[in-house]
């Protein structure tokens, strides 16, 4: 089963997709709207939105905003996204990808 799928070959100037016909009562029949939203509006609100969905629970703006600044990573910022999750571990993994902590 395929939720969408886009593809590019070696030589193509633009992406593509396959033809299909679609139920014309429904803004997002395939989910792609859904799934790449974060991906083609990279704004804090937009991912916010997709996390909550995704999550089911609230997601702190201000917490996100601080991410997408690229704002060193705090155990408050950290804590307000997953109160679970250890910092000492977040903060390891953080660096190893080049955020600054």
């Amino acid at each position: 089963m395929v939720t969408f799928c886009l593809w590019r070959e070696t030589d193509d100037d633009t992406w593509h997709t396959g033809r299909m016909d679609f139920p014309t009562d429904d803004s997002d029949p395939d989910g792609s709207g859904w799934m790449l939203g974060p991906l083609v509006d990279p704004r804090p609100e937009t991912f916010q939105t997709f996390a909550e969905d995704y999550y089911e629970r609230p997601v702190d703006l201000d917490a996100v905003r601080h991410i997408f600044e690229e704002r060193p990573l705090t155990q408050d910022v950290v804590a307000r996204l997953n109160p679970v999750v250890s910092f000492s571990g977040i903060k390891k993994d953080a660096a190893d990808m080049g955020y600054p902590v």
